[in-house]
């Protein structure tokens, strides 16, 4: 059957307007530049549906099945027991960005593979396969079967980089209104094994008593796609944020090597929302306060709300600190000392530029979906 299937060759033709759409770049978009437009951005993109809670949703749902699921809401990743003696378990995630994936379908499908990845990774299992349910618009439009031809080829070329096979999925076309078809969205899922679940990574702060906040990988300037421009500016545009799989690998292996070593006692995937959308997320979770504070001379909305892929905030205990960041310099993977968790306090906060209480973060964070719904 695999070999004797029928073969399509259908048009395809790089759409004229795609040349226009990366020529909008995000970069001349006005952006918040005091302390107070710090805090309404972060309480504006917290309350949107893009990046509100899901509660409402995954709590009319048994998600705690014959008490092997480990870890669920809040997680980057679920994770379940799957042998009671042993711990071994399972973690899955998937992810998608058709904005990305509509900039650059390449490299849009190969984000949506590395974030993925990484949240299998930030619990502390080891990725091991993918799977995939492909979404695009008509195939007998020529654009859209470009986009579908090059979100393929990222795929393929990104398992092969990491070298994780697909084992399966399927392609939902003809996803359109009319003539206008979604956003291509590829939808990646990725599957880790774990060899004991009790050594798993949760996402919550305040597991250990004294905890520093580092923030593995690199921070750039990258907001083409992001959802601060949909949600500030009802924009998409520009090039999606750069990819390096080599570097999604290594931050793999470090975040596996910290589970297994007791160096890390929480880890958050940064993606959508960027750095203070992780922080206050893991402060939700674990119900304790953070203090931020960003490196000297950092622009603070870059550092808060960039969208760079390949990075993770992980909360180390103290007395781990000095050898988990040893293992980082031995490794060579960029980090930067961000804050610490303060399990006295019941806000966030930016140093020197704003604080908001939990209660506040929860409010605006979890009242999305039922005002909504009713």
């Amino acid at each position: 059957v695999a070999h004797d299937g029928p073969v399509y060759e259908r048009p395809v033709a790089r759409p004229d307007w795609q040349d226009e759409v990366i020529a909008s770049s995000s970069a001349g978009l006005a952006r918040p530049s005091t302390s107070d437009e710090l805090r309404e951005t972060l309480l504006t993109m917290l309350a949107s549906p893009a990046l509100c809670s899901r509660k409402f949703i995954t709590e009319q749902y048994d998600r705690y099945v014959r008490g092997n699921t480990v870890l669920a809401e809040h997680a980057d990743s679920g994770v379940v027991r799957i042998d009671e003696e042993t711990g071994l378990g399972i973690a899955l995630a998937t992810d998608a960005s058709g904005r990305y994936t509509y900039l650059d379908p390449y490299r849009g499908a190969q984000l949506a593979l590395a974030e993925a990845y990484r949240n299998v990774s930030v619990t502390g299992a080891t990725p091991k396969a993918v799977t995939n349910c492909l979404n695009f618009g008509s195939p007998e439009d020529p654009a859209v079967m470009w986009q579908f031809q090059q979100a393929v080829r990222g795929l393929a070329d990104g398992c092969a980089q990491l070298g994780i096979p697909v084992t399966g999925g399927n392609v939902s076309f003809y996803n359109q209104t009319g003539s206008t078809p979604i956003l291509p969205t590829p939808v990646i899922g990725v599957l880790g094994v774990i060899d004991d679940v009790r050594r798993r990574t949760p996402t919550g702060f305040g597991t250990e008593p004294g905890e520093t906040l580092i923030l593995l990988g690199d921070t750039h300037d990258e907001f083409d796609g992001s959802i601060w421009a949909q949600v500030a500016h009802d924009h998409l545009g520009g090039v999606p944020p750069q990819v390096d799989l080599e570097r999604e690998r290594l931050l793999s292996q470090i975040l596996v090597a910290g589970s297994r070593d007791g160096l890390i006692s929480a880890a958050h995937d940064l993606s959508e929302g960027g750095l203070i959308q992780a922080v206050v997320e893991s402060a939700l979770a674990g119900e304790t306060g953070a203090r931020v504070l960003l490196p000297e001379g950092a622009d603070p909305f870059v550092w808060l709300f960039s969208e760079s892929a390949g990075r993770v905030l992980v909360a180390v205990p103290r007395t781990e600190e000095s050898r988990f960041c040893g293992m980082l310099n031995a490794r060579q993977m960029p980090w930067t000392r961000i804050g610490v968790v303060d399990q006295g306090s019941d806000s966030v906060e930016v140093q020197d530029h704003f604080s908001i209480t939990l209660a506040e973060l929860r409010q605006v964070h979890e009242s999305t979906l039922p005002t909504l719904f009713g």
